[in-house]
Order: structure tokens, then sequence, then C-alpha cells
């Protein structure tokens, strides 16, 4: 049988980058098979539909292509030159989709996938640490992508399928995300140890109104909360350094450059004294949150679980 091939593509100019990959990619398994057995009968048999589909397959990919792929001796068949060239390319990218199936299907195995799990710089030291090893105790297996950022960012990368579920502070309220209190911190105000307030146990925040502060940068949760607390207690506080990690903030106040509103630290730190706030209530809520509507593959679906029933002892003491 004699094909004809016009010399035009059938697909519109405008539309034609978009529209050759929908056209071509259901088809490259077929040819790869018809190439591989140099036969149309045979491959039919392999992928397990009718010869005549197959046959048709073909000839539609001709034409979509233009181009000849196959010389046609009765149901036996040998690649043109154009036929070797695409075959190349059509193993190399069925080798690609392949591969990445066998990735997506290994991080969603219940046993030993992938969570990919957000959380704040200032519980990347001591609470992240712990939380995984008490999880891994009935999923050794289960692997973690651990990704340390600022609260916006993490919810950035949340809503763009990068993460699965992070841990921030404040608890989001958004209507595209689903998040959980789990637990409440605490802050101090950190103040050198030779200021004026450092013989002090307890303090109210407005009794540093004077002071300088030092802070995470804007867009930070904690920088937030600061804000609204020094807002409470009835002054703007004036800030000297911004920063991007709590520990380094703490090398700013013992270096006397400030007072901070922190967590409290893993490992005590010279040179500062660290005061309970007594009023206003000086606290952060730490909670979860991921996408709604976003399906959780069995490791992720475990690994929340654990979170959620972790509410109320989330931090260690």
């Amino acid at each position: 049988m004699v094909h004809q091939y016009s010399s035009q593509p059938r697909l519109s100019p405008s539309s034609y980058e978009e529209d050759i990959r929908a056209v071509l990619a259901p088809r490259l398994a077929y040819f790869e098979a018809v190439a591989r057995h140099e036969h149309v009968t045979r491959a039919a048999q392999e992928l397990g539909v009718p010869q005549s589909t197959l046959s048709r397959a073909m000839v539609r990919l001709e034409q979509d292509l233009g181009v000849a792929l196959f010389a046609r001796r009765g149901r036996t068949v040998s690649l043109t030159p154009a036929g070797r060239t695409f075959l190349g390319s059509a193993e190399r990218a069925l080798a690609e989709v392949e591969k990445a199936a066998d990735s997506v299907r290994a991080d969603a195995d219940p046993t030993a996938g992938k969570v990919a799990f957000g959380f704040l710089h200032t519980m990347g030291s001591e609470t992240v640490p712990a939380l995984i090893r008490a999880f891994r105790v009935d999923h050794p297996r289960v692997r973690f992508q651990l990704v340390q950022n600022y609260g916006e960012a993490m919810l950035e990368r949340l809503r763009a399928g990068d993460l699965d579920l992070c841990l921030t502070s404040p608890v989001p309220d958004a209507p595209d995300l689903v998040a959980r209190r789990l637990d409440e911190q605490r802050l101090r105000l950190v103040v050198p140890d030779d200021h004026r307030l450092a013989g002090r146990r307890r303090v109210r925040l407005a009794e540093a109104a004077d002071e300088t502060f030092v802070t995470l940068e804007p867009g930070y949760g904690l920088r937030r909360i600061t804000d609204d607390l020094c807002a409470e207690a009835g002054f703007t506080p004036r800030v000297a350094f911004e920063g991007e990690e709590a520990e380094t903030l703490r090398g700013l106040v013992a270096a006397g450059l400030g007072v901070a509103l922190l967590p409290p630290p893993a490992v005590a730190r010279p040179g500062v004294v660290e005061l309970t706030v007594t009023a206003p209530r000086a606290a952060r809520e730490i909670g979860v949150a991921w996408l709604d509507g976003h399906p959780d593959t069995p490791p992720v679906a475990a690994f929340k679980r654990f979170l959620l029933s972790r509410r109320g002892s989330l931090l260690p003491d």
C-alpha cells in the first residue's frame, strides 16, 4: 500500500508547538514497538491492541509529521532514515517517562516514600529533629526533603506544590489552605547581661519602649508578632538591625546592639538574659498547614496524622 504525505503540517502554525506534543505523545510507545519488532502484528500483540488500530495510528503519525517513517512490505516494516532519527528521540522520551513514573511511585510508597516538609528556622535545631526521630520509630524508611524558611516563603512553596506540609507561625488563615494549631511557644525579651533589666526575671513589654530592637526582617511571622505585641504595649519598636535567623539576633543582643523578642533557644547563650514578658501575653502559635484539596500520598498522610497527634506536645520541654 502506498501512502501519500502532505508537504504541509496538518496542525495550525499558531498552535503547532503546543499541539504536536498532544498528537505525538500517545503514539510514541506504539511507534517504538512497531520499530522494534519491524512487524505490525507482533507489535500489536505485545501492546494488546488490535492490529488495525496500530496500523491506523502509524499512518496518522506519519501524516501529522508529513514524513514517511516506515517502508512497508505487507505487515513487515522497516525504518526509513527519518524513522531511525525519530526512533532515537522516541526511545529517550519514553525512558524519561518511565524514569519519572518510577520516581513518583517511589515517593508514594507507603513504607519508603518521601515527605517534603517545611519549617521555621527556629524549629530546626531541636523540634524538627525530635519529631522526625519519633516518627521514624514506626516508619523507619520514610524519606524527608527538609526545607527551612520563613512563613510566607513556605506558604508560597506549599501553593506551588514544592512542599507537602509545613510548620509555621502565625497559623495561616487562607481559603486555599488547611491549617491546624498544634502548640504555643512563649516569647521572651532578650537583653544583654549588663542591661538595666538584666537583674529582673519578669518584665512588662512597655518597659522596653525606649530600647533599640533587633528583629527579623519584614515578611517573617516573628517580625509581625513582635510589631503587634509592641503596638499592644503602646509603642512602635525602634529597629536598628534586621536579620534572617533568631540566633544571629541573640548574638547582636549579646554584643549590646539592642533587645529582641525571641522564642527560647535550644542551648542557652552566654552574654544574654531572657526575661518572661508578663504583659501583654507574649506567645506565638505553631501550626501545620497543607494545600486544601491536595491528595496525600501514604507517607504524607502518615506524617500528617503523626503531627496532629502531637497537639499540645509538639515543642520540647
